[in-house]
């Protein structure tokens, strides 16, 4: 059986041409400094982000970490949204491991974040509060592009404020590409950002955490205490120097199919497609047929060959990636309402 997999977009593999990019690859130390094609990948990351230096780390989770412990002394706090990447899927690790007090604001339907809620989040001078330190975003955020009007005020207000900023830029190109803008303009003013390379620009691994020199110098250190310290790293640094030479163009590909899937099931009856969210290459969908959890559809459809992701307790996503075409969009559809039409079967039959 053939197998489509829409679980994320980690899931793509390498294409022959990035791995003749990894085999070429010259390397050499990184934690000494001495990795070409990492130095190399580090500067054309930074200078695409408008900053000063990069550092190329091992995950998106460890670029978040990296960045909050630069920025952010033990006892001390940051602002992030409820749904927010750092606060949900990252283990609590700011805390338990950073010692930093993590102040929680509501994300908006859009992905944002009210920023009168920010305001009141920001601690005052008191001894009885950890004193709030910076504030952090994500773009996109559940394949939702935040506006470049939006990350202007963000910064504006953390500025008044005088508070760092950290952008977690995970599927940073593609929110680029859903606003018609460069990358920087997304990520002018932050005091870092983090992108993914193994994500929709389809690298084995990887993540770039880009700064001023200084704050790169200190994430550095911070880096190789967590253990992220990469020796000839290059083999992973050319895939990702392909990926910015090659894969961003092809991403618009993957919004594509992402719009055609959310088309072809937005009037199927016993699901409901989330149209706001299918903007970059994601499609989310909520099962609303009677009897049936979404743990057991995702089960269901997985007996059929279709991977997807449940998010509970009936929310599915599906995430587009290189490798799925057209082609695999008709067939995604196909299997979707063949089991929705099985349950219907059953439902009738009373069972569920």
């Amino acid at each position: 059986m053939n197998v489509i997999d829409l679980r994320s977009d980690t899931v793509t593999k390498p294409s022959e041409e990035m791995r003749k990019a990894m085999y070429n690859a010259e390397v050499g130390d990184d934690v000494f400094g001495e990795d070409p094609t990492v130095n190399r990948l580090q500067e054309i990351s930074a200078q695409k982000l408008g900053k000063e230096a990069g550092l190329f780390v091992q995950s998106g989770t460890q670029g978040n970490f990296l960045a909050l412990l630069t920025h952010i002394g033990r006892g001390e706090a940051a602002i992030v949204g409820n749904g927010s990447h750092i606060y949900e899927h990252e283990q609590g690790s700011s805390s338990t491991l950073g010692g930093i007090y993590l102040r929680v604001v509501p994300n908006q339907e859009d992905g944002t974040m009210s920023l009168k809620e920010i305001e009141l989040e920001i601690a005052p001078d008191d001894d009885h509060y950890a004193r709030t330190k910076l504030m952090a975003m994500e773009n996109t955020f559940n394949g939702i592009p935040i506006s470049e009007a939006y990350t202007k005020d963000f910064v504006r207000l953390a500025t008044k404020h005088s508070l760092k900023t950290h952008l977690d830029g995970a599927r940073l190109f593609n929110a680029a590409l859903a606003l018609n803008c460069k990358p920087a303009d997304l990520t002018a003013g932050f005091d870092s950002v983090q992108f993914c390379f193994s994500k929709g620009l389809g690298t084995p691994a990887g993540s770039m955490l880009c700064g001023s020199k200084a704050f790169i110098k200190e994430a550095r250190r911070w880096r190789k205490a967590v253990g992220g310290g990469m020796r000839q790293i290059g083999v992973i640094a050319a895939a990702c120097e392909y990926a910015l030479d090659k894969m961003v163009a092809r991403l618009p590909e993957d919004h594509e199919t992402a719009r055609a899937l959310a088309d072809k099931l937005e009037d199927v009856d016993g699901i409901t497609v989330n149209k706001n969210r299918a903007q970059t290459n994601m499609v989310w969908l909520d099962v609303n047929i009677e009897g049936v959890s979404g743990v057991q559809f995702v089960d269901m459809l997985d007996k059929e060959g279709l991977k997807v992701l449940d998010l509970g307790p009936n929310t599915i996503r599906m995430v587009t990636h290189y490798g799925i075409t057209l082609r695999e969009i008709d067939t995604t559809s196909d299997i979707i309402k063949k089991v929705i039409k099985s349950c219907s079967k059953k439902s009738v039959a009373g069972v569920h």
